[in-house]
């Protein structure tokens, strides 16, 4: 089913409430945007009027942080309109957004920490203070909020840092705000005090953009629901229309079926096999209490959405992050806390999310990167590298990978992305690792790598080499993976066997659901 027909089928009035032309605060009219000749968006339709909270949600890569970009003028569209009150914007700035009322509290709110809690908000005003300090005061008064403008912002909670940010918008007159995972650090009773802050200021017919990865979040705060996916709407209308099932439902790809056939390439045993590693009540900063066993030639996916938790785990195992409870064993040895370096020398190794950022030495040859964890076995003496063994290994990841390049001594960072993902899953097998964790393996590379990166993948497995394969794309964990646990707000939320394994499952507890029914 191709997406035309699945918005055909599932796409509805965003309100069935009479507008009228007054209470339209903004309106978005089959906005296009591509970068190169990735359309991220293809064609969306959006209104938010006042009083309304608007909740939108969308897995990762499905285009919400492009659109959002685009209405807070940050990117300019390829096609269609932007109407912020009655008015066409064709000077797309941030400048503009901000002109015309939008104001955008980000997830983690931006306060300057050794400034106090007034000088974050009047930061950018060309007034006197004293009348800006009138203003603020008598807004603070008019909406019942109550906070020590005083406070240096290093002291706040996360909480109280949004409060912030929200007067700062309110102080610029914002009539639309955009609230971007608002809760993902909050506790319960700081969720609660924000639902009422935004609940008043609907009353107050100030329109509110809620993007959410948490379900239970739409049907308790948002009058209306926009899904996308793949950079078109698969489902909107008033949140009074719509289960959480069918929420899930359109957030799955058009050809994703329940129960769908997996090709068999030899589901592990686990009679009467020890675990490779194990994880015991392992908690650090982003997750807590994790259980988990990965077994020799073994694909454990890791699901879940941006902000679960997962990469947190990844760096915490490979000793980036501090350990905050719990004991992690390879092969039955306590590898608890240990530094990068001894886990590396343990026998586990990390194919990082961000291959540029993290993984791959961009002004250093192919060599150079493909062996730069072995740098002191290479070594002969003290001084000199053994360079035709470097070769040697280097030679072997070209050949078996497929890796094109012009020699050995080409830059790293001159290469394809997908060249390049190679040449980080080389480098951490050539210190042939017992347990590999993958994360995010496959993003951004094109379908003809994505098939040897696979392979690659198999190729370990009947090797014995233990793998967690961390991905936020569904379809890919429900191909490789011989089990699977869904992370959700840094817990588990769902573990299931090989059998059980469907997109929609894995997307509903993704989304804080167990079971996709």
């Amino acid at each position: 089913m191709d997406d035309g027909s699945v918005v055909k089928m599932v796409k509805m009035e965003q309100t069935k409430k009479p507008m009228t032309k007054t209470d339209c605060l903004l309106s978005v009219e089959g906005i296009t945007k591509a970068f190169g000749a990735n359309e991220v968006l293809k064609g969306i339709d959006l209104t938010l009027c006042a009083g309304d909270v608007l909740a939108l949600i969308g897995g990762n890569g499905a285009g919400k942080s492009t659109l959002m970009k685009i209405i807070m003028g940050i990117y300019h569209p390829d096609g269609g309109k932007v109407i912020i009150r009655h008015e066409e914007i064709t000077n797309f700035k941030p400048s503009t957004a901000l002109s015309k009322g939008i104001y955008m509290i980000p997830q983690e709110p931006m306060l300057f920490p050794n400034m106090s809690v007034e000088e974050n908000i009047m930061i950018g005003f060309r007034e006197k203070k004293s009348v800006l300090r009138k203003k603020l005061l008598a807004l603070m008064k008019e909406i019942g909020w109550n906070i020590d403008l005083s406070r240096f912002a290093m002291s706040l909670s996360i909480a109280e840092q949004q409060l912030v940010e929200i007067l700062r918008g309110l102080l610029r007159q914002a009539r639309i705000l955009i609230l971007d995972e608002p809760t993902s650090a909050l506790t319960f009773d700081e969720v609660e005090s924000l639902f009422h802050i935004i609940k008043d200021l609907q009353s107050k017919g100030i329109g509110i953009i809620y993007i959410t990865h948490r379900l239970s979040e739409v049907f308790s705060i948002a009058s209306h629901v926009l899904i996308m996916r793949d950079g078109v709407i698969t489902l909107s209308g008033p949140v009074s229309d719509f289960s959480r099932e069918m929420l899930v439902r359109s957030l799955l790809p058009g050809n994703a079926v329940q129960g769908a056939w997996k090709k068999d390439d030899g589901t592990v045993d686990y009679e009467d096999k020890k675990p490779v590693f194990e994880l015991k009540d392992y908690s650090g900063y982003g997750f807590s209490n994790i259980n988990l066993r990965v077994y020799p030639g073994e694909v454990l996916g890791i699901a879940g959405v941006v902000g679960a938790g997962r990469t947190e785990l990844a760096v915490t195992i490979f000793g980036r992050d501090k350990v905050l409870g719990g004991k992690a064993y390879l092969d039955g040895v306590d590898v608890t806390g240990l530094p990068t370096e001894e886990i590396l020398k343990a026998g586990i190794n990390y194919v990082p999310e961000d291959r540029r950022l993290n993984g791959l030495f961009g002004i250093s040859d192919i060599a150079e990167n493909t062996t730069s964890a072995l740098i002191r076995d290479l070594c002969m003496g003290r001084f000199f590298l053994n360079k035709k063994a470097e070769e040697g290994i280097t030679g072997k990841y070209v050949e078996d990978f497929h890796i094109r390049i012009t020699g050995q001594n080409q830059l790293a960072g001159s290469l394809s992305g997908g060249n390049q993902q190679k040449i980080v899953i080389g480098r951490a097998l050539a210190t042939k690792p017992k347990l590999i964790i993958l994360d995010e393996p496959t993003r951004g590379i094109d379908a003809a790598v994505r098939g040897d990166v696979y392979t690659i993948i198999q190729e370990l497995k009947k090797s014995g080499v233990a793998i967690l394969l961390i991905s936020s794309d569904m379809e890919e964990i429900e191909e490789l993976s011989d089990r699977a646990i869904v992370v959700y707000q840094g817990r588990i939320m769902n573990e299931l066997d090989r059998s059980a394994i469907t997109q929609e499952r894995l997307m509903s507890a993704s989304f804080g659901l167990r079971e996709g029914r």
